[in-house]
């Protein structure tokens, strides 16, 4: 069902557009996976992130979070949401991209109905930490009749990596 990408740029698509690619998929009874976050700095785990997830779906869709809900810093995010879309974009394992409206994946899995919410390993065992909207995206995603997921890969933090070069 994955589409024959020309350029990163073309898969980069509106939250509408988005719907109506995954209202397709699911009539026939394709299974659509998003993974969704801030994705600023990409790195290796984002990838490894990415390509397990693809294994769990029939397309996959990453949603990023707009530039004005990231607060992990001074100076963050480094790249603009559309920067860091388009770079999701030209991964081979991953369909399409969209960024978010919003501060959290609530109003995005309500209006996206995918089938399968998927995070890293880390949300599985301390979510709160992580992220405190976690347990009110898997409520969403369970209330449309969809579920969480999750891979396990190797789990960096762009965070960390940006605090060890500041020292």
């Amino acid at each position: 069902m994955s589409k024959q990408k020309k350029n990163a740029l073309e898969s980069v698509l509106e939250l509408g557009e988005l719907s109506e690619i995954i209202s397709r998929i699911k009539s026939k009874k394709g299974v659509v996976g998003i993974c969704h976050g801030c994705f600023d700095v990409l790195h290796a785990g984002h990838l490894k992130h990415f390509e397990a997830a693809s294994k769990l779906c029939d397309i996959l869709i990453v949603t990023v979070t707009p530039d004005q809900y990231i607060n992990k810093g001074p100076n963050r995010p480094v790249f603009p949401a559309e920067q860091r879309a388009e770079l999701i974009s030209g991964m081979a394992c991953v369909d399409y991209v969209g960024v978010n409206k919003w501060a959290s994946a609530i109003e995005m899995i309500n209006m996206l109905k995918p089938t399968i919410l998927i995070k890293g390993q880390e949300y599985e065992s301390n979510a709160e930490e992580v992220n405190p909207n976690f347990l009110e995206e898997k409520i969403a995603i369970e209330k449309i009749g969809g579920n969480v997921a999750f891979t396990y890969e190797w789990v960096s933090s762009s965070t960390a990596a940006i605090e060890r070069m500041r020292r």
